[in-house]
């Protein structure tokens, strides 16, 4: 098992050399260090808790301003622990985005966009009544059971908050990773918006193969500045072609 936290930073696509068309959702993942490292002798189970951005000395308590001195290290905002991790860490290690390679197949926890309260057709994709001919029913939960048990029974779906769940997207795949620029680009969707906190591990329940995609990379070139400047010449000469021939045409009408 191996894990890393990041950032959420939005979806994009990315193309294969084959023709194909992959949506990905970009993870920003800045390094994240060793808080502590837990033993079956000490503690019971085998873990090492991650922290990952700074934040503040002054809202730090003093257990926290221990670890990280520890770590040599300042106080994060986040931390998670991960169990039965594969190799030995040491406190105050770093783990960067290479830690996982392309191919490799992951789970990736997050906490879902808070919708507040809403009705049953947004929160349970219930479908609503007529809305003309008389009729007064219409975004109403509907029937509440049978006479039966004469109360409601436990798990009927109806209004309420919707959202801020931590949810799990399981066996999604690693299709590239850029240490230098701190991202990694996962196939698919994950939970949460746009800057939220996720921790992409290990796949649990995968039993596949590892297949890595050979995407297409775009560099960037060079260009010039004798080369734009001769090109933008000839846009403004043909501007001016185009505006001169427009001119005559109106005056010979």
């Amino acid at each position: 098992m191996k894990g890393i936290l990041g950032r959420k930073a939005g979806m994009t696509q990315v193309f294969t050399k084959d023709g194909k068309l992959i949506p990905v959702t970009v993870v920003e993942v800045e390094p994240n260090v060793v808080m502590q490292v837990k033993t079956v002798e000490k503690d019971g189970y085998n873990a090492i808790q991650l922290g990952v951005f700074d934040k503040k000395e002054k809202n730090a308590s003093r257990p926290e301003m221990g670890n990280a001195k520890k770590a040599n290290t300042s106080p994060k905002r986040f931390l998670k622990e991960i169990r039965d991790v594969e190799t030995s860490y040491n406190v105050g290690d770093k783990l960067s985005a290479d830690l996982f390679a392309v191919g490799d197949v992951v789970d990736v926890t997050g906490t879902t966009k808070g919708h507040g309260f809403e009705g049953v057709i947004k929160r349970h994709g219930q479908s609503r009544g007529p809305m003309g001919h008389g009729s007064h029913y219409h975004r109403r939960p509907g029937s509440m059971g049978t006479m039966l048990y004469m109360r409601v029974v436990k798990g009927k779906n109806l209004p309420g908050h919707m959202g801020v769940e931590t949810v799990t997207i399981q066996n999604l795949e690693i299709v590239e990773v850029n240490a230098a620029e701190n991202y990694i680009l996962v196939s698919g969707n994950i939970p949460g918006p746009k800057g939220s906190l996720v921790l992409v591990r290990s796949a649990v329940k995968n039993s596949r193969k590892a297949d890595a995609k050979d995407v297409l990379v775009y560099d960037a070139v060079e260009v010039p500045a004798e080369e734009v400047n001769e090109v933008v010449e000839e846009v403004e000469e043909t501007t001016e072609e185009v505006e001169t021939e427009v001119t005559t045409d109106e005056k010979s009408e």
